[in-house]
């Protein structure tokens, strides 16, 4: 037997491949978009995929495993709750199914969604491993609050966080200590608040150490797992359907977006993303772009700025650049948006005005500061106090809230978001000098005092 981990860094995202040596037979976990490395794998070990499991309609990425199917014939095991589209074998507690010595029996587990599932793997009747999807991580557990309005089925958070206290304890807890925990997610990821770095565990490790599974009540529980979880991007429900029905096949998706050549003209109205460096997109850039620069986590950022209902135009510093983008906004679905992807800006008639930080630092009360960190961050570690919080991902919606009687200074914890949160202000306050503090907030020690 081997169990292959695959790691997503950019979104947090680990897949799974468990071989049957004696068999030859494969089956995938939770797979990712692009279907290539399965393929490498299974060629390597001179093996057949043979199924594929999805542990629930995923979220926060596209999982290929219509495809992966198509492709090889394997069986796709869901569960009856999640309501396929595809083709699929149902799955759920009680069902089975072995491959040489190994066999797969899945359980039940809502809480992060009301059709998860958890697969023990068994070798010759012994509990080797479990697959927990986005049920239980390492050091914490799934969020509860993304189905209220996605999916087959939808629950309300506060009925989802219940079914997770039980979840966890009727069906993972009485595992056996020494079982291996591999989830769906690590640090990172938006599917939970406090993810550990570590990319595997244990049941009694896990027990030991893991703040959702020490002895609570049920509505000390509850109470605990929906505080302080983080933001919900706007492309995870979309997501959510885009698996329930199958993405199309990822490497002529991507094919499919047209490139048209530097220069050429664009349609009115459509949203520019431009994802050149920050120095370089203030220095001009098309009207109204926003400044999403290319980065570990871009398709995240992304999701969480663009709505799956809106087209756009992908502008990249130049050709690689551009490619891998493509790749990565096809890892949440978003290629199909793309109107076109291009190389260079397609206009420089609007700038963006460095920010005299030394002026700002002597008199920030002349400055209307606005802080886009996510609410729980700027709640714990204030760093202008006085700010506006408008978490980025509310502020395209939101931006008309800021007062333009003062020159205003966007801020985040390290620069990034920043970058984007000017781009996206700038265009609302015409009238209104808009700076982005970028890296030098590392120079501030919470807490300023602006007035």
């Amino acid at each position: 037997m081997k169990i292959e981990q695959f790691e997503d860094k950019g979104l947090a995202h680990f897949s799974y491949a468990i071989l049957s040596e004696c068999a030859r037979e494969i089956v995938l976990i939770d797979p990712a978009r692009d279907p290539q490395p399965y393929y490498d794998f299974a060629q390597a070990n001179d093996a057949k995929i043979i199924s594929v499991i999805e542990t629930h309609p995923h979220a926060d990425f596209v999982s290929s495993h219509l495809e992966i199917a198509r492709q090889t014939g394997a069986t796709i095991r869901v569960s009856k709750l999640l309501g396929a589209d595809y083709a699929h074998e149902p799955f759920d507690e009680g069902d089975s199914f072995a491959i040489g010595k190994l066999t797969f029996r899945a359980l039940n587990t809502p809480g992060h969604s009301p059709d998860s599932i958890s697969i023990v793997l068994s070798r010759e009747g012994q509990d080797v491993a479990v697959f927990t999807g986005d049920t239980l991580f390492i050091g914490d557990v799934g969020r509860p609050d993304l189905r209220e309005k996605a999916g087959n089925l939808t629950a309300k958070r506060e009925e989802l966080a219940r079914q997770m206290y039980h979840s966890l304890r009727e069906k993972l807890m009485p595992l056996a200590d020494e079982v291996l925990v591999y989830p769906a997610h690590g640090a990172g990821s938006l599917c939970g608040k406090a993810l550990s770095g570590a990319n595997s565990s244990t049941i009694g490790a896990e027990k030991a150490g893991n703040y959702a599974l020490r002895p609570l009540n049920k509505e000390d529980f509850v109470q605990e797992l929906l505080a302080d979880q983080p933001f919900i991007p706007k492309y995870f429900g979309y997501d959510v359907a885009l698996n329930k029905a199958g993405a199309p096949a990822y490497a002529p998706s991507v094919q499919q977006v047209e490139r048209p050549a530097s220069g050429a003209p664009l349609e009115p109205g459509v949203l520019v993303v431009d994802t050149r460096p920050e120095a370089e997109f203030k220095q001009g850039h098309a009207a109204g772009a926003l400044n999403i620069q290319q980065g570990g986590k871009f398709e995240t950022w992304l999701g969480s700025i663009v709505g799956p209902e809106e087209s756009f135009y992908l502008v990249a510093a130049d050709e690689k650049n551009l490619e891998n983008l493509i790749r990565k906004t096809a890892k949440i679905g978003y290629e199909a948006l793309i109107k076109g992807a291009l190389v260079g800006s397609p206009s420089a008639e609007a700038t963006l005005p460095p920010l005299d930080v030394n002026a700002f630092r002597r008199h920030p009360e002349n400055y209307t500061v606005v802080d886009i960190r996510n609410a729980a961050e700027a709640k714990a570690e204030p760093l202008f106090e006085g700010a506006l919080n408008i978490p980025v991902p509310e502020l395209r919606e939101r931006a008309g809230e800021i007062p333009a009687g003062k020159p205003v200074v966007v801020h985040c914890a390290g620069g990034y978001r920043s970058a984007a949160g000017a781009s996206i202000v700038a265009p609302v306050l015409p009238a209104t000098w808009v700076f982005d503090l970028g890296e030098a907030v590392k120079s501030f020690q919470p807490t300023a005092v602006i007035h």
